[in-house]
């Protein structure tokens, strides 16, 4: 019994570790889905049906990496036209 139970402790105290996410179950990142358009259009549909069901962070990401597409990286020069406008 005394074998025992520093076995049992240690093998209690192991178990309640973090356990490492798998490759698999992580997130996209905001990049992954800007580049990939067909994914981030499935995927915002699915945030407008059940939002609950995928997370707030996933539907957080897919709608930065939409804004990511749609303004791009926001550093797009003002360039006026050469002539002037005529009123």
């Amino acid at each position: 019994m005394k074998k025992v139970m520093p076995f049992l402790c240690v093998l209690a105290i192991t178990a309640c570790g973090q356990s490492e996410t798998p490759a698999s179950l992580a997130l996209p990142t905001v990049d992954e889905l800007a580049a990939e358009p067909a994914l981030l259009k499935d995927l915002r549909l699915q945030c407008k049906q059940d939002r609950v069901k995928l997370g707030d962070g996933l539907c957080s990401r897919v709608a930065e990496a939409t804004r990511k597409r749609f303004y791009g990286d926001g550093q797009v020069p003002y360039t006026p036209s050469k002539e002037q406008p005529k009123f």
